[in-house]
């Protein structure tokens, strides 16, 4: 939808696109195996129900799909950060519609919270 909105073939990195897109299959595998597995820590990850002692492989396989599911928004915030800044500069900034501007402080925001939510 985003090279639409600018008017462009494509977005500006489309191997990292790609990569984005390819680093969801494995976290939906793993998310998948997690469920097999069974993490009975519910929704919040709860410390003392996710720590070593009392969880199975179920959490660690839950926690790696959430960190793969991270590193591919990332990447496609860099990549959307990248398209529409060098589309503004070379058009103008006050031509593209809210959208647009939607897009781009929505994955500025994604950039700066997953990093410190990963490491938490």
């Amino acid at each position: 939808l985003l090279p639409l909105l600018l008017g462009i073939p494509d977005l500006n990195l489309p191997h990292l696109n790609a990569l984005s897109a390819w680093l969801l299959l494995p976290s939906c595998v793993c998310l998948s195996l997690s469920l097999i597995g069974g993490s009975g820590v519910g929704w919040t990850f709860y410390p003392p129900l996710s720590s070593a002692g009392y969880s199975g492989w179920g959490v660690d396989f839950l926690m790696f799909s959430l960190h793969l599911a991270g590193i591919s928004s990332v990447l496609g915030s860099i990549n959307f950060i990248c398209t529409i800044l060098e589309v503004m500069l070379d058009e103008g900034v006050g031509r593209h519609s809210i959208l647009v501007w939607a897009y781009l402080f929505t994955s500025i925001l994604l950039l700066l919270s997953l990093p410190v939510l990963a490491a938490a």
